[in-house]
C-alpha cells in the first residue's frame, strides 16, 4: 500500500521539487509524490540549482511546471508536507501537515551548488526517514 505524499514549498521549482524527485528516485514503495507551492511560479521552471544537484544522484526534475497548491490537492493526500517553514499551508479540515524545518545552509554562509547539496541531502534523508515510517506503519 503507497501513501499519497504531497510535498509543499512556496514556489514548487526547488525544495519541495527536489522532496518530491527524491521520493521517486529512491523507489519507495511507501510513497506516491507529487508537489505543488503555495505561491507557485505557474508557467515557470524548476530551479536550476536545484535540477542540477538532483541529477547528481540520477533524479531527473528538469521537466517539472510549478503548480498551484489547491484544497482538492491536499484532500486527495494522505499526507501533506511543508518541506521548509516558509509555506504556510491553511489545509482543509482532517488533512493530515506535518512540517519540515529543513536546513538554510545561506545563514551559515554557504551558496550556489554546495547551498543546494546542503538542502538535498537534508531533503534527502527526510524522505528516507518518511519511508521507513510509512513502511513500518503499514506492516503493523
Amino acid at each position: 500500500m503507497t501513501t499519497r505524499v504531497l510535498f509543499v514549498c512556496v514556489s514548487n521549482r526547488g525544495k519541495s521539487v527536489m522532496a518530491e524527485g527524491l521520493a521517486r528516485l529512491g523507489a519507495y514503495g511507501a510513497i506516491e509524490a507529487s508537489s505543488a507551492g503555495t505561491q507557485a511560479a505557474v508557467g515557470g521552471t524548476v530551479n536550476e540549482l536545484s535540477a542540477q544537484v538532483l541529477a547528481e544522484v540520477g533524479g531527473d526534475i528538469s521537466n517539472h511546471q510549478p503548480r498551484q497548491l489547491t484544497n482538492d490537492m491536499m484532500t486527495t493526500a494522505d499526507l501533506v508536507i511543508a518541506v521548509g517553514t516558509a509555506a504556510q499551508i491553511d489545509a482543509p479540515t482532517g488533512t493530515v501537515v506535518e512540517v519540515w524545518d529543513t536546513d538554510e545552509p545561506s545563514l551559515r554562509g554557504f551558496d550556489g551548488l554546495d547551498r543546494m547539496r546542503l538542502i538535498r541531502n537534508d531533503i534527502a534523508a527526510r524522505v528516507d526517514d518518511l519511508a521507513h515510517r510509512l513502511t513500518h506503519e503499514q506492516s503493523r
